[in-house]
């Protein structure tokens, strides 16, 4: 089975107090982790080591970074590299978040730089990518993400593309309440691994975990997951609330 993933996005919130309560408040919880699954949890940049020290010791759970920058170094005022995300032990990046594409204006050009970086010091990519409200009303979601996908990863190697997470975020459904059907999260993900596996072969694309992101709760996490393609969700608001991201775990595929 491919690995099942909770990975949590906290985004631009908490006070380091309130971090560490979340944490503790986390590692009380019943939740079990399988040797199947991982979860990530990433927090902003100043909690990364101390998110880390707590976390310490924990089978199959990870500290990512939400975001990492395009250029290996130099006069890039408040930015930080993956040579920098490396040497503080951080072995997760949140790459193309719909948030950065769209405050950011992060084009694919860009996310591969951010992609290279990454695989350069070792840094692993969980890669987002979705479509719009409009796009989706067009009808034109599937070619949108196909996109996406080739001109960010598609020069890379197979060998290469193992080390990633793909998140596909209908951006529609972040933070609206709305979410995808269980059956369009699978429509959607059963073609983004058909787009792997066309250009990687079958063998590679099976391999790789693709997460759902846009409102999962404890509410839906066991439908959507439930699908043959969804291997787990890139959760925002939930994963604030240590009782519902424990849940979200508890529904990952046995």
């Amino acid at each position: 089975m491919r690995n099942q993933i909770a990975a949590a996005n906290w985004k631009m919130n908490l006070s380091i107090k309130q971090a560490e309560q979340l944490i503790t408040e986390l590692l009380a919880t019943d939740h079990t982790v399988a040797g199947h699954q991982l979860v990530i949890i990433a927090v902003p940049f100043p909690y990364l080591l101390k998110a880390k020290e707590m976390l310490a010791g924990k089978t199959n759970v990870y500290v990512a970074a939400q975001n990492c920058a395009a250029t290996k170094n130099g006069a890039y005022t408040g930015e930080v590299s993956t040579e920098m995300l490396k040497e503080m032990g951080i072995e997760y990046a949140i790459i193309g978040h719909s948030e950065r594409r769209e405050y950011y204006h992060e084009t694919n050009a860009i996310l591969t730089q951010k992609v290279n970086l990454a695989l350069e010091y070792g840094i692993k990519p969980l890669f987002c990518c979705g479509e719009p409200l409009a796009i989706r009303e067009a009808g034109t979601h599937n070619s949108y993400v196909e996109t996406q996908l080739k001109e960010s990863l598609f020069h890379l190697t197979g060998e290469q593309l193992k080390n990633f997470i793909i998140a596909y975020e209908p951006i529609w459904a972040i933070g609206t309440g709305k979410t995808a059907s269980s059956d369009q999260a699978q429509e959607m993900h059963a073609h983004i691994r058909q787009v792997i596996s066309n250009q990687y072969g079958e063998a590679i694309a099976s391999t790789i975990s693709i997460l759902y992101g846009g409102s999962v709760k404890a509410a839906n996490a066991v439908e959507i997951f439930g699908k043959a393609d969804v291997d787990g969700g890139l959760v925002g608001g939930a994963s604030l609330v240590a009782t519902e991201f424990a849940a979200i775990i508890n529904s990952l595929k046995k």
